[in-house]
């Protein structure tokens, strides 16, 4: 099976909004995540579902692959990508998958697709996009609504109008008066986990930290952030390329779900403003101009999913790579400044965000490469983040990296608006851990990731504490 997709990035994480070409199985396509992205599925064989429940142990598989092909569906790639990374980069850095879409892995090739003007981050622009659009008859969702397209998806003046009324809260001076907050939040949850010996670092730590942060942030009610959890969990099924009709149900009912329900705490909020960020971009203005309706709702799903995903999968990938690298983690408590760069090599070695999108607007090349006007074009960032010509030793852990300029949050005009946020709950969580916890042990014999292939996390993580 040949897979082709776009995944685009942008300001709070990136995303996949996915929704391939009907297959003859019974598989129906995806509605979009937060927009209307489109992903075009072509079969030389039998399709095969996202992998789950069938994740097999580790091995060294990428040697064996022919024909070279960008499959990150087979189970054994969805559990260690890096391996084929490699392979491409070596053997075929800019990949060309059927019907037409470029899988870019080297890392000039992806900051420069993500730096460039002449790419656009709205998938309306490509010709594979228009075509489905005309031949697939499918309930696209709320989110293919006029305006309801969210900034990660569009280009400027858009693009820039709708970060420049958002992005006055994710400053790092803002971010940074928040750190002795944070840091109590970390500091409750961690003893209560550390009571009983072994947790889970993702129910215990990794999701409720950030889920919690960014209700504050939004004034949303800290009551229903197990409905949202839930709501969560069914959207991103979505960036899967190919989801059952199940599935597609699910995440229609949860996108649905999330759009009444801020519709709801908007027409609230609107006649008894609260303190939070909710209010403030309901009284917003850049240049004159308010978000619409449609803008505000999509924005504040945007924000609350994307505000917390990419710190879930950093805390549990970050915190997996120093359970497998005890020398680092012994690193990290004996001198706790290398918390900055700690962070910085975790975002690299394991990304949250694998993978970014954009349309070619022009004829131009890449890496000697044709890429015709309006053909997609995917960055690999998990890829371009080992790239030996960029990063010395790039398949090792090191804490102490200085010279590591990676792409987990993106570059150019859709850098992850988050970032500041993302990294200072990471760092005061790393921290935390390394002063409390003497000794920190995996505590289970089989991991089990995440399902989609854009974002990469671990559903759990137990640890021991003994």
């Amino acid at each position: 099976m040949r897979l082709i997709l776009r995944s685009p990035g942008g300001e709070l994480g990136g995303g996949l909004a996915t929704i391939p070409l009907r297959p003859d199985n019974g598989m129906a396509p995806s509605t979009p995540a937060l927009d209307s992205t489109p992903v075009q599925q072509v079969t030389g064989k039998e399709p095969r579902v996202s992998p789950r429940e069938h994740l097999i142990e580790r091995a060294d598989y990428a040697a064996t692959l022919e024909p070279l092909e960008y499959n990150p569906f087979m189970p054994e790639v969805h559990e260690d990508p890096y391996p084929l990374y490699d392979r491409l980069r070596r053997e075929d850095p800019v990949h060309w998958n059927l019907p037409g879409v470029w899988i870019c892995t080297r890392y000039p090739d992806v900051v420069g697709m993500l730096r460039n003007p002449r790419f656009s981050s709205d998938s309306r622009n490509s010709d594979l996009y228009q075509t489905f659009a005309e031949s697939v008859d499918v309930d696209l969702g709320i989110f293919d609504q006029e305006g309801a397209r969210s900034m990660l998806f569009v280009d400027p003046p858009d693009h820039t109008r709708l970060r420049a009324i958002v992005s006055k809260a994710f400053t790092s001076r803002a971010i940074e008066a928040m750190r002795p907050h944070v840091q109590s939040l970390v500091d409750e949850l961690l003893d209560q986990a550390a009571a009983t010996g072994t947790f889970d670092v993702v129910a215990d730590l990794a999701y409720p930290l950030p889920v919690t942060v960014i209700c504050e942030m939004l004034g949303v009610p800290l009551e229903d952030r197990e409905v949202f959890r839930s709501w969560a969990d069914d959207l991103v099924l979505l960036l899967d390329p190919m989801v059952t009709m199940d599935v597609l149900d699910i995440g229609n009912r949860a996108a649905i779900a999330f759009h009444e329900y801020f519709g709801r705490l908007v027409a609230e909020r609107r006649r008894h403003p609260q303190p939070g960020l909710l209010t403030d971009l309901i009284e917003a203005e850049e240049h004159g101009q308010r978000l619409t309706e449609n803008e505000l709702i999509v924005t504040l799903i945007l924000l609350l999913v994307a505000g917390h995903e990419t710190t879930v999968n950093l805390i549990s990938n970050g915190m997996l790579a120093l359970l497998r690298h005890p020398d680092q983690m012994r690193r990290l408590r004996q001198d706790p400044s290398l918390i900055r760069t700690a962070v910085e090599e975790m975002l690299r070695f394991d990304s949250p965000v694998q993978l970014t999108g954009r349309t070619a607007l022009e004829d131009m090349e890449i890496g000697g490469r044709p890429v015709r006007k309006r053909q997609q074009v995917v960055g690999v960032v998990g890829a371009a983040n080992r790239d030996p010509a960029q990063f010395s030793d790039p398949n090792t852990f090191d804490i102490g990296r200085e010279d590591n300029r990676h792409l987990a949050f993106g570059s150019g005009i859709h850098f992850c608006l988050g970032a500041p946020l993302a990294r200072m709950e990471a760092q005061v969580s790393f921290l935390a851990i390394a002063r409390r916890f003497d000794t920190l042990e995996l505590a289970t014999e089989r991991l089990q990731w995440r399902d989609t292939i854009t974002l990469r996390g671990l559903r759990a993580l137990r640890v021991a504490t003994r």
